[in-house]
Order: structure tokens, then C-alpha cells, then sequence
């Protein structure tokens, strides 16, 4: 948590030891460290009624006061652990001058208690106190958060805990709840207002002249294509580090939260990305992270040496330190552009080197939608491609009741026959697109990409009349047409293999979506009735967010389902910026080839000119439906799944 600290404990330990003398060296000034660490675990709630205040206060973040919005005086608001099987009641009262509310994020309750003003809750006025109340059904590490305006950035979140009936499967010796976030001094409200007037305005790490000459980054033939385009592809996170102090448990880089153990001991971190904006690279260096939890639910135990983690997700990993030394983990930035730091320690007082910062990722043609480095030759894999739009595969023909056309997960066929050439795959002629070709539709459009020079693409004939076009609405004919529309994606990717942004070449593994598998079967193995396909939208220089082109003041109606249905929903990213898509009151299996134990979330990333593809069962109510990054959200990113009975009665 954040209190006002003593300075005096700020400032202790200030002479480092071991490889933490060097700091200077690996980190900017803003992030070395004036402290030894502050071991101080999150405060905690518990029992079957809870009262919550949420109040302004002040927070000092390494060793600066900043006003923030809490909860019982702390931020993160305090732990909340619970039990599996118990009912709990939540009485919040709203210590502010304006509306507020309290989501559950995770949590599968009755849609009254979900907690969005405006879905199927009244949110709690000024003055006023409300009672959430709904039994725990579920185990696992979760968070909640405001749903009001832009809360939540002001600090107002917090992390759950909620122990199973039993004996916990995921045996540790000691925990530690790790809850990561991002924290401004300048008010949300003036955030956003900078975004929309200039969107790249807080991107300090932008191509240069100086790094053309010194051949960093795209060479000047890429930069023109992409600048007739009107696209950054540095623009990777749209607040940053020049703005963004990034925290660990309410605590900033300099303040150095510790967290402490035995050599020897088995450790579980539950790491929870609680943030508005930012999607973080977890590594410790020196430590395998040994993957045991996804979104609260029990995954295979899978060993890797770092993962990325979007806004609202969270991991359980277990970590075993042998050797009696500190430890640093590094929470950094997916544009790089600073990190959260904690240390893990077998005693306070300690410090371990930092690591440097690593160089930013920079966009590529498969952020855009068009990976041009499928393997098309030797049996090579083709998964992920748009087999609909393969002359002859009508596989709406190929529904029968004993293989519906929804349930046919296309990333697990062999494809061998495409062989050298890609035979029987007529009207895919690249020949048209030689170098320094321009993608026709792709001029006179206001705010829209221009005609791009598609040098480098010598060597793909064999493959002509593949529409490249970024501006080709007959590849989404449910998005709505408009400047909030900048690109539709020409080619869109199933990437639950990739490791995440920026972390393709990192030199060690990296967990992806394909490496986490259930360890228990999921209840509902239907194939699904039917297939939902949304494409998620925007127009990243205009800072315009939506789903199917639509923002949510202009959506018309709610999407249908019907209670109990089984659906598979596919997610198309037409951006260059990767979304956390939330659906509220479900847990969903991603398709990624695991059957029956296909991982179940309720939050997951849908990479830069990427697709997901997940089937869900619907369960009765009113629910948000939403990119958790709470800028687009805000923007018009969000949107409300309706779920009836088949009867059409109100849920």
C-alpha cells in the first residue's frame, strides 16, 4: 500500500549493497533508487461483511505526495481474501463528491452486483452506501476497481484472494501478492484531453534523424512508406514513462517494495496488472517462473523465464530462490520506456542490480495485419489464415451434427498439401505487388493510410491477386464505415503463439496463450451453435476506439445471446496497438488446440493485427463488454452483451 511514509524510512539503507552500487549506470535518474526497500505486505480484509470507504487522499511515491482516490486510506485498496463457498457482503461507502462504483473483476456474481453504472447497477451516489452481496463460487487471485469515469487511474483498484474450500492444489511456501500499476501526477481528465488533441503526445522515443544515420530502426525507404501511411510505429503505448511513474503495491521504483523469503522456499507471487494503461514484461533475472495460475484458474505448470501480462489479467507463478541474495523484479513498460521495480530478498535491506531498460519494439507489417513471412513452402504451417476466403472451402457447407463448422479449430490442421506454391489456392497472386507497388484504396482518405510502397515484397509472385487493401471493408462487413476507421486488417493472425509485442527475439522463453493448458476439464464441451465475429477498431492519430467501428454512444442496441448458448466468439484487431478484451460475468476457452483443457480466461490480449478466437457460454444478464485500457474505453470502446432466455424473458 501507499501511506503518507517518514521520510526517515524512505531514505533508509540509501548505501546499497552488492551490484546495486552500480545503479546509476543501468537506470535513468527518475528510477534509481533512494531505498533499500520498504517491506510492508498490503493490508487485508476478510470475513463475511466488509466495509470499504472510498475517499481522496494524498500517496508519497518515491518520496513525492500525490493526490489519489482510495479506499480505507491506502492505495491499492486493501486485500480482500476470501473464502470459496462463503456468501460475503461488501458495503461500500462513496466518500466522494461524484458517483463511484466498485466491479469484481474475475468474479462470476449476479449481474446486479457486477458493478458498471449504466448496465444493471445505479452506481453509488455522493453521501450514499451500497451493499454488494453474492456467494463465492469460484478460488483463485482476482481485483476490483472502479467503473466510474476515470477512477480507477486515480488509484482506486485493489487486489482479491480467494482461497478453495480444500486443500489449495499449488503448494508454497510463503506469498506475495504483486499488484502492478501506473500512477500520473496529471488528472486523467487532461490525459485524455492530450491524447485526442495530439496522439503520439507523450511518446518521447520516436525515430529520429540522428538514428536514420546511424541505421537504427527502419531504414528510409520504410519510414516514407510509413509516414505516407500516417502511422508512427513507435506509437506502441499511448501513456508512457515520460508520464507514468510505475508501481509495485502502491510503491514507485525509488521506494523499492520488498518482498522477502528463505532460500529454498517455494514462492507464489500473484502478480495482478492493475493499471489503466499499460501491459508489462514480468521477468526476475537470475529466477524461472514456473506458470501455475491464469486469471485465477489452475493452468499445467509451465517454466519460463518471463511473460507478458495485459491490463487486467493475472498470473500465479511459483519461484524458487536457492541462494541467500536479493532478487529484482522487473515490471517494464511494453514500449520500454520504464518499469516497475520490487526486489525479493531473504532479508530487508538488500538490493539487487536492475537491470537496464531494453531497446523499444518497433511496429512491424504483422502488427498491420499482413505477415508476410508465413511459411508457404515444404508442408510449412498456415495457421491462423482466413480459410473463408478460399475459393472452393465453403465450410458452411461442412457443418453435419457430428462436426459443426464453428467447433472446427483451423489452427491445428496439418495443411501439408499447401506445399511450394500453395496449390488449389487460386486468387492469392501476389505477382501485382513488386517492389515499390502502391496497395490500391489505400489514397484520399482523410485520416486513413495512403498508398504504401510495398518494397521488400519481391519474390511473392505465385500468389497474385491477394487483396492487401487496408481500407477493404468486404473484410469486415459488420464494421461501421467512418473516420473512427482507419484500417481494416488484410491479413489478421491467430497469434496466441506469439510471446507478445516487442519480445519475439528476447534470447529465452517467453510464455504465450498456446503454452497454458487447464488442469481441470472445462464444464461446458459443446461445440458451438453459432460464430460472433468482432472487430475491434480505431483510429490511432485521430484517438478515436471502438468496437465494429461503432463507439458506444452510438451503438443502437445491446449484442444478443441467448442464456445458455454456446457461441464462439472471434476477436479481429484492424489497430496497430494490442487489447485487452474483458467480457464481464464469464470465463471463456481461447482456442488454441487444447480441447477439452483449453485454457479459461476472462481477460485476454489480442495482439496488433492479430485474432482470438474463443467459445463461451452465455449466462443470463446484462453485461460490459470492453478493451481495458481505460483511454479506449473511455473513448467509445465498449459495448453491452444482452443474454436472454430463450423464451425472451428479461434475465
Amino acid at each position: 500500500m501507499s501511506r503518507v511514509l517518514d521520510r526517515r524510512q524512505l531514505l533508509r539503507g540509501a548505501t546499497l549493497v552488492g551490484g546495486g552500487v552500480a545503479l546509476s549506470a543501468y537506470m535513468p535518474a527518475w528510477a534509481q533508487p533512494v531505498s533499500a526497500g520498504i517491506v510492508k505486505p498490503l493490508p487485508t480484509v476478510s470475513g463475511d461483511e466488509i466495509r470499504l470507504r472510498v475517499a481522496h487522499q494524498m500517496m508519497m511515491i518515491d518520496g513525492r505526495q500525490s493526490h489519489a482516490i482510495g479506499i480505507n486510506g491506502t492505495v491499492p485498496a486493501p486485500l480482500i481474501r476470501l473464502r470459496e463457498g462463503q456468501t460475503v457482503r461488501l458495503l461500500v461507502e462513496n466518500g466522494l463528491d461524484e458517483q463511484t462504483s466498485l466491479h469484481w473483476h474475475g468474479l462470476i456474481v449476479p449481474f446486479q452486483m457486477d458493478g458498471v453504472p449504466g448496465v444493471a447497477f445505479p452506481g453509488i451516489e455522493k453521501g450514499t452506501t451500497f451493499t454488494y452481496e453474492f456467494p463465492i463460487v469460484q478460488a483463485g487471485t482476482y481485483w476490483y476497481h472502479s467503473h466510474s469515469g476515470l477512477q480507477e487511474q486515480m488509484g482506486l483498484y485493489g487486489p482479491i484472494v480467494i482461497d478453495p474450500k480444500g486443500v489449495d492444489p499449488i503448494q508454497s511456501d510463503r506469498e506475495h501478492v504483486i499488484v502492478l500499476s501506473d500512477h500520473s501526477q496529471l488528472h486523467p481528465h487532461r490525459i485524455f484531453m492530450k491524447l485526442k488533441k495530439q496522439s503520439g503526445y507523450f511518446n518521447r522515443q520516436q525515430q529520429t534523424l540522428a538514428g536514420l544515420l546511424k541505421g537504427e530502426d527502419q531504414p528510409l525507404k520504410d519510414r516514407l512508406d510509413w509516414g505516407k501511411m500516417r502511422m508512427d510505429p513507435t506509437d506502441v503505448a499511448d501513456v508512457t514513462g515520460s508520464n507514468y511513474t510505475y508501481l509495485v503495491n502502491g510503491h514507485g521504483p525509488q521506494d523499492n517494495w520488498t518482498g522477502l523469503f528463505k532460500p529454498g522456499e517455494r514462492v507464489r507471487l500473484r502478480v495482478i496488472n492493475a493499471s489503466a494503461m499499460t501491459t508489462f514484461n514480468v521477468r526476475i533475472p537470475g529466477l524461472k517462473l514456473s506458470v501455475v495460475q491464469a486469471d485465477g484458474l489452475n493452468v499445467r505448470p509451465v517454466e519460463v523465464d518471463e511473460f507478458q501480462i495485459g491490463v487486467a489479467e493475472t498470473y500465479d507463478v511459483i519461484v524458487t530462490p536457492t541462494d541467500e541474495r536479493a532478487y529484482t523484479l522487473v515490471g517494464e513498460s511494453v514500449d520500454r520506456s520504464g518499469m516497475a521495480r520490487a526486489t525479493l530478498s531473504p532479508r530487508e535491506g538488500m538490493a539487487a542490480e536492475v537491470p537496464p531498460l531494453r531497446k523499444r519494439p518497433v511496429a512491424t507489417m504483422k502488427d498491420m495485419g499482413m505477415d508476410m513471412n508465413m511459411d508457404m513452402s515444404g508442408g510449412g504451417s498456415m495457421q491462423g489464415m482466413d480459410h473463408s476466403a478460399m475459393p472452393g472451402m465453403d465450410h458452411g457447407s461442412m457443418a453435419t451434427a457430428e462436426k459443426p463448422a464453428a467447433a472446427m479449430d483451423h489452427s491445428q490442421m496439418g495443411h501439408g498439401a499447401a506445399g511450394a506454391g500453395a496449390g488449389g489456392m487460386a486468387g492469392m497472386d501476389h505477382g501485382a505487388m513488386q517492389s515499390g507497388a502502391t496497395m490500391p484504396g489505400m489514397a484520399g482518405t482523410p485520416g486513413a493510410a495512403g498508398g504504401m510502397a510495398m518494397g521488400g515484397m519481391a519474390g511473392m509472385a505465385g500468389m497474385a491477386g491477394m487483396n492487401m487493401n487496408m481500407r477493404d471493408f468486404s473484410k469486415a462487413p459488420g464494421v461501421k464505415k467512418g473516420p473512427g476507421v482507419q484500417t481494416i486488417s488484410p491479413m489478421p493472425m491467430d497469434r496466441t503463439g506469439d510471446p507478445g509485442q516487442g519480445l519475439e527475439n528476447v534470447g529465452h522463453r517467453v510464455l504465450t496463450y498456446r503454452d497454458l493448458v487447464a488442469v481441470e476439464r472445462n464444464p461446458d464441451l459443446r461445440a458451438p451453435s453459432r460464430e460472433v465475429q468482432i472487430h475491434l477498431t480505431g483510429n490511432m492519430e485521430r484517438y478515436m476506439w471502438a468496437l465494429d467501428g461503432e463507439k458506444l454512444s452510438e451503438v443502437k442496441a445491446p449484442i444478443p445471446f441467448l442464456a445458455g448458448e454456446r457461441v464462439r466468439v472471434t476477436l479481429i484487431n484492424d489497430t496497430m496497438m494490442g487489447h485487452p478484451i474483458h467480457l464481464h460475468g464469464h470465463f471463456f476457452e481461447l482456442v488454441t488446440g487444447h480441447g477439452a483443457y483449453s485454457p479459461r480466461k476472462h481477460t485476454v490480449m489480442v495482439q496488433p493485427g492479430g485474432k482470438v478466437s474463443w467459445d463461451v457460454t452465455a449466462n443470463e444478464g446484462d453485461w460490459a463488454f470492453h478493451c481495458h485500457m481505460l483511454y479506449h474505453m473511455h473513448a467509445g470502446m465498449m459495448q453491452v452483451v444482452q443474454v436472454r432466455s430463450a423464451k425472451g424473458e428479461a434475465a
